[in-house]
Formats: structure tokens, C-alpha cells, sequence
């Protein structure tokens, strides 16, 4: 949707990496409609993708009764809406993620509590 400004519409941003502790790195689960959107962390650039699985995720969706089903090795990824294939074994710089983009990871045979989704 485009905006009409009535005058200038000139200001500093506010959301720039500078501003942050860390890269904000949006991350959402598939077919799992008790998240209703992404979450927004603030991560490290170092910090292993394969970090994700183990010792970030397991803290916003571990409460979910999926979660502990997940096959990482099946998981599906995404960046920016297009399908994508990260090397757990990299940081999340060195698989190309920066400030404020936007990952999802789809979880084949996981479709929600009690296949909600499906």
C-alpha cells in the first residue's frame, strides 16, 4: 500500500542494526497457528545456525506438544518467502542472514495440536 504524506516525511530510522544489541532475526514455525507471527530475536551473528534448534527455539516453542517431534534434519526452510537450505554448521552471518530478515522453518507430518493446521 503506498502512503501520501501531507509534508515532509524526512526523519532518522529508528529500527537501523545500530540501534539493537545484536541483528533482530525474525523466525516463524509453519502450520503452527498458536504462534500467530514470527518471533523477533536479537542474535548474535556468530551464533551457529544449528544453535537454533538446540538452544534458541526450544525457549520460545519448546512449550508447544510438536516441538519434540521435530526431525531437524526434515525441517523446511525459508528466507524472505523463498526456499532456502542453511548449513547448520555456520554462523547465522556466514549463512547470509542480517538485521531483520525474515526466516520460517515448515515441519513435514507437524501440522499443529492434534493436526490443527491440516
Amino acid at each position: 500500500m503506498s502512503v501520501v504524506a501531507l509534508t515532509d516525511y524526512d526523519f532518522p530510522m529508528k529500527d537501523v542494526r545500530e540501534n539493537f544489541p545484536a541483528p533482530l532475526l525474525y523466525i516463524g514455525w509453519e502450520d503452527h497457528l498458536l504462534f500467530c507471527a514470527p518471533f523477533c530475536l536479537p542474535l548474535p551473528p556468530d551464533t551457529p545456525f544449528g544453535a537454533l534448534a538446540t538452544a534458541v527455539l526450544p525457549g520460545i516453542y519448546g512449550y508447544h506438544p510438536d516441538f519434540a517431534q521435530i526431525d531437524w534434519s526434515k525441517a523446511e526452510w525459508s528466507k524472505s518467502g523463498q526456499p532456502w537450505q542453511p548449513d547448520p554448521a555456520k554462523s547465522l552471518a556466514e549463512n547470509g542472514l542480517q538485521h531483520k530478515d525474515v526466516i520460517r522453518f515448515r515441519t513435514p507430518g507437524l501440522t499443529g495440536i492434534q493436526g490443527s493446521f491440516s
